[in-house]
């Protein structure tokens, strides 16, 4: 079997997360969570209402790049949550051993405000979402990807993600 890695991106409260966890259930992959994987320095300044530059993300970016690499080393494809915002940090991804694939969950503008105001739990505070926003650039048509609505519950974005992929 060829290793493939499968990245849940978007911005904050699209709900990365919650359907990553779904699609690695299903798929009986291992799940990894960029946002544990943040350096701590990262996080900090996240906490305090600062957007990280490039100079944050490209260490971040290589660890989780890394982290997927040591699983299909081992011959284990894996589900990854992970922002990827810019084609150039998916670039960065993409250099993963095995196949990476991209499922970008498209949330309105409106409805993400109002999620992420409603979490609770997380780091990640609302008032950075405008500058993941400005800072989201669509996958390109000769990225390895799918754009997937969110619209209804978690099972039925996982099942689109999931009839996409094929």
């Amino acid at each position: 079997m060829d290793v493939e890695h499968v990245v849940v991106m978007g911005v904050s409260g699209t709900g990365k997360s919650t359907v990553g966890q779904a699609v690695a259930d299903r798929l009986a992959r291992p799940f990894l969570e960029g946002d544990d994987l943040h350096p701590e320095v990262n996080v900090a300044k996240m906490t305090a209402g600062t957007p990280l530059d490039d100079d944050d993300r490209w260490p971040w970016l290589q660890i989780v790049r890394d982290a997927m690499s040591a699983h299909a080393a081992a011959g284990t494809s894996t589900v990854v949550a992970c922002s990827a915002l810019r084609r150039a940090y998916r670039d960065v991804l993409s250099e993963a051993h095995g196949r990476v694939r991209f499922v970008l969950l498209d949330v309105p503008a409106d409805a993400l405000r109002e999620r992420i105001t409603l979490r609770s739990g997380h780091w990640m505070p609302p008032s950075l979402l405008e500058s993941q926003l400005a800072t989201l650039e669509p996958l390109g048509p000769d990225e390895d990807g799918v754009v997937v609505p969110v619209a209804g519950p978690a099972d039925r974005v996982v099942a689109d993600a999931l009839a996409a992929l094929v």
